[in-house]
């Protein structure tokens, strides 16, 4: 087994419950982490025998431009995309921070934090 970690992509996109949130926008930092067998690829030296960072970054940007109420709901979304993209992967660890939430303190920011295995087929 090997993990692929793809850390602090930064983006700018517009999620919240507040109307605010959803017209300014925010930034965020989201860490993604996938965990698969990579004994073939680091064999073959092959790019189609591990999991591409390119597309994991291009499925947290996509994903993360579809403004949402909760964090948690993006994150649900790029956990089945990755899993949908890759027949490799076989966990998925995802944190999703908004820098500078209007939660009416001094936050410098706050983070949810997902975790999945991929399902068994019977």
């Amino acid at each position: 087994m090997g993990i692929i970690k793809v850390e602090n992509i930064r983006v700018f996109a517009f999620h919240g419950c507040l109307k605010e949130e959803t017209k300014i926008g925010s930034d965020y930092l989201v860490d993604l982490k996938v965990k698969a067998n990579l004994k073939t690829a680091s064999n073959s030296d092959k790019l189609i025998d591990t999991i591409d960072y390119v597309l994991l970054n291009k499925i947290v940007k996509e994903e993360m431009s579809i403004p949402s109420k909760l964090l948690e709901t993006v994150g649900k979304r790029i956990l089945n995309r990755v899993f949908l993209e890759s027949n490799l992967v076989t966990k998925v660890v995802i944190s999703i921070s908004k820098i500078n939430p209007p939660v009416g303190g001094d936050v410098e920011m706050v983070t949810i934090k997902l975790v999945e295995k991929r399902k068994r087929r019977s």
